[in-house]
């Protein structure tokens, strides 16, 4: 196994390791950002990002993550290929494992890894994904004006995506596995109360119709047997997030569904001059933007960081 040694680590892109690297070079910093399994993240499998300032006409989720990229490569990151498998922040120089053939050392590490969508395991739904199948109703949504979609959960996520598109869309089926939500009694009433909301209880989806956009979906009742279909043109999944931070436990603190738990205000973890960023910290947003601005604030913490401990070292001699 080889090694080296690096100022500044970024473990993940998107729009969080992306922007967190064109704030750290510009400041000096050297960064090292390896892309991991998805260079770009989530939005790499977006098809029309609407909602990204700058954007006037909209901008294909690909492209956005590529002029990211390569505005952080403008200002000198080394943007690496490889996937980090293991870290040891044990000690006040961080070190993690690329590929299980290299260490790197670093002074300072930005966690950007992101947070992959819970989906349904349906052949239709990853085939259909980006053709009218969504994990983001915020994201989406506004593409499905005035048409009928859909959208699976039953969770607090769920209920707020399912008002959120009753505001845009003609009808709203919500989509629950079982004869209760587990959503909020608030957020159940606002549903509820909303009329172009209809709610399949004790149902599942059996299969995403269409077969270059969807068209529909294939709904069976769990109770009675009976199959229906119902004729829709986005179909939304809100069954929730999984942060991608396994590898972070032993040694950062996380909640209990393992999103990184990070100082009020600032993107500080629990282990000194290591920092989080991104959907790998937040799970209320989830937005590309906010990424940004949250790997924004790990480079400035990060920077900061670094200078407090230039200055011990000064004192200390």
């Amino acid at each position: 196994m080889t090694t080296e040694h690096v100022n500044c680590l970024i473990i993940g892109s998107g729009p969080a390791g992306y922007t967190a690297a064109i704030y750290a070079s510009r400041a000096g910093m050297k960064p090292v950002l390896y892309q991991g399994m998805q260079p770009g993240g989530q939005l790499t499998i977006t098809n029309e990002v609407d909602n990204f300032p700058g954007y006037p006409e909209g901008v294909h989720g690909q492209q956005l993550m590529v002029d990211l990229e390569q505005q952080a490569r403008r200002f000198g990151t080394d943007i690496r290929y490889g996937v980090v498998t293991a870290v040891d922040f044990s000690g006040s120089i961080h070190k993690a494992t690329v590929d299980e053939q290299q260490e790197i050392s670093a002074n300072v590490v930005i966690i950007s890894t992101g947070a992959s969508a819970k989906w349904l395991g349906l052949p239709s739904e990853m085939r259909l994904n980006g053709l009218g199948v969504s994990a983001c109703a915020v994201c989406d949504g506004f593409f499905f004006r005035g048409k009928d979609v859909a959208i699976v959960g039953a969770g607090d996520t769920a209920a707020e995506e399912a008002s959120y598109l009753a505001n845009l869309c003609r009808k709203v089926y919500m989509i629950v596995r079982r004869g209760e939500m587990r959503a909020s009694k608030f957020m159940q009433n606002r549903v509820k109360s909303l009329p172009n909301i209809e709610i399949l209880w004790n149902s599942e989806t059996e299969e995403v119709l269409g077969e270059d956009e969807v068209t529909g979906a294939l709904i069976k009742n769990t109770v009675t047997g009976e199959k229906r279909v119902i004729d829709v043109s986005g179909f939304f999944v809100a069954i929730g997030h999984e942060p991608n931070t396994a590898i972070f436990k032993p040694y950062v603190e996380m909640d209990e569904t393992g999103y990184i738990i990070t100082e009020k205000g600032s993107s500080r973890t629990n282990v000194p001059g290591v920092f989080a960023c991104g959907d790998a910290q937040d799970n209320i947003y989830r937005q590309a933007i906010t990424a940004a601005g949250t790997g924004c604030m790990a480079a400035l913490d990060a920077e900061r960081y670094l200078a407090m401990k230039e200055v011990e070292m000064h004192a200390e001699a």
